[in-house]
């Protein structure tokens, strides 16, 4: 897979380019809008990691270029932008998904391996697990159709696991991706009270499974 990572900050394209070759991905890297436009001219790329902000204009304005010359290339956008209308921009423009800066190492690849695993072109924010649902736009969580309120951090949470579907994670890896800092990831039973609290408000049998103990996942 051959992937091009769009960031502006060499530091941080450097340890992204590192991660990814390491889970053996390709990876070229632009650190600006004019250089990326080139790439993407040059080359077709399995996926694009795009940040929103770039020193000669914006991830969001390359995304409509890129959709308007029919490029179809899943983008991943990464920014440090939380709101919400800026992710239904990013997805209203063609993005097929967004992360927030920070965000921790797991995510990122599970988010890159759920955009390479698409067969289907057809754009999406719906993660689904039998009759459970989560729309990554809205935030909002249906079981049966019918809507479920989760914690932030419970719907985090779910999040990462309907992206993980069918692969098992460690309590540490959930803890890490909940808090990203090393005080509160002693904390180790944060992740299984969230669990017990995801487990009852789903209320589906053998939803959210435990491996060993000290893993989870969600299957179909």
């Amino acid at each position: 897979m051959y992937l091009l990572i769009v960031e502006d900050e060499k530091a941080v394209a450097d340890q992204l380019k590192e991660l990814l070759e390491q889970e053996k991905y390709r990876c070229d890297v632009a650190y600006n809008y004019r250089d990326a436009l080139e790439y993407c001219d040059e080359r077709r790329y399995d996926l694009i990691l795009l940040d929103w902000n770039l020193p000669d204009g914006d991830g969001l304005t390359l995304l409509n270029v890129l959709r308007e010359e029919e490029d179809a290339t899943p983008v991943l956008m990464l920014s440090a932008n939380s709101k919400v209308d800026d992710r239904v921009a990013v997805l209203d423009a063609g993005g097929d998904d967004y992360l927030c800066k920070p965000y921790s190492n797991i995510e990122l690849l599970a988010r890159i391996r759920a955009l390479l695993r698409r067969e289907s072109p057809q754009k999406t924010t719906l993660l689904k697990s039998g009759d459970l649902t989560l729309d990554t736009s809205s935030r909002k969580v249906c079981v049966n159709k019918e809507p479920i309120t989760l914690s932030p951090a419970e719907f985090d949470l779910l999040e990462l696991l309907l992206h993980n579907k069918n692969i098992v994670l460690t309590r540490y890896q959930l803890n890490d991706y909940l808090c990203q800092d090393y005080n509160s990831l002693k904390q180790s039973n944060l992740v299984d009270v969230h669990i017990k609290n995801l487990r009852k408000k789903i209320g589906i049998d053998n939803c959210i499974v435990t491996v060993r103990g000290v893993r989870y996942k969600i299957q179909d």
